[in-house]
C-alpha cells in the first residue's frame, strides 16, 4: 500500500510518499510543494493545487495522510492553512482517492508512543522507522512522512 503523508501549509506543503508491505515500511520519495511567500493567496492555492494534482498522478497513492490543523495562535494563518487544507482536499477527491485525518497527538502517539514529544524527537525516530541515514528535510516534508507513517501504523 502506498501512503501519501501532506503536511498542509500556505508557503510550503510537506508530502511523504511511503510503502507499507505487511510490517515493513519503506520511504519511497519526499519533498515539498514551494510557492513563493509574497504572491496573493488565491496563486498560492492554485500552484498547490496544481502541482498537487501533478504529484498525485504521478506517485499514484493508494490513500492520503492529511494532518489536521489542530492549533494556531495566529488567526490569520489558521485561515490561509484551511485554505490550503481544502485545495488538498479537492485535489485528492477529484483524484479519486481515500483521505483519512491525524492530529498532532496522534501522530506523536504513533511515532514515539507517547504525545508530548518534541519535533526532534519524532525526527529520530522516522529515521529509525524508515531505515533513514539522515533526518528528512526540511521539517515540514519530515512531518509529512510522520502523518505518513501514523496511519501506517495504524493501519493492520
Amino acid at each position: 500500500m502506498k501512503i501519501l503523508g501532506i503536511d498542509p501549509g500556505t508557503s510550503r506543503v510537506g508530502f511523504g510518499l511511503i510503502e507499507k508491505e505487511g510490517s515493513k515500511i519503506c520511504m519511497l520519495d519526499y519533498g515539498c510543494i514551494e510557492t513563493e511567500p509574497k504572491i496573493p493567496q488565491e496563486q498560492k492555492l492554485f500552484e498547490i493545487y496544481r502541482d498537487l494534482t501533478q504529484l498525485l498522478i504521478e506517485t499514484k497513492p493508494d490513500i492520503i495522510a492529511l494532518e489536521k490543523i489542530f492549533f494556531f495562535k495566529n488567526a490569520k494563518t489558521v485561515i490561509a492553512v484551511s485554505q490550503a487544507r481544502g485545495v488538498i482536499l479537492l485535489a485528492t477527491r477529484q483524484a479519486n482517492i481515500p483521505i483519512t485525518e491525524y492530529t498532532p497527538l496522534q501522530i506523536k502517539m504513533a511515532i514515539a508512543d507517547h504525545g508530548r514529544a518534541e519535533k526532534s524527537q519524532i525526527q529520530k525516530m522516522l529515521v529509525t522507522w524508515l531505515n533513514l541515514s539522515e533526518i528528512p528535510e526540511p521539517d515540514d516534508a519530515a512531518d509529512a512522512l510522520a502523518v505518513a507513517v501514523c496511519h501506517a501504523n495504524t493501519i493492520s
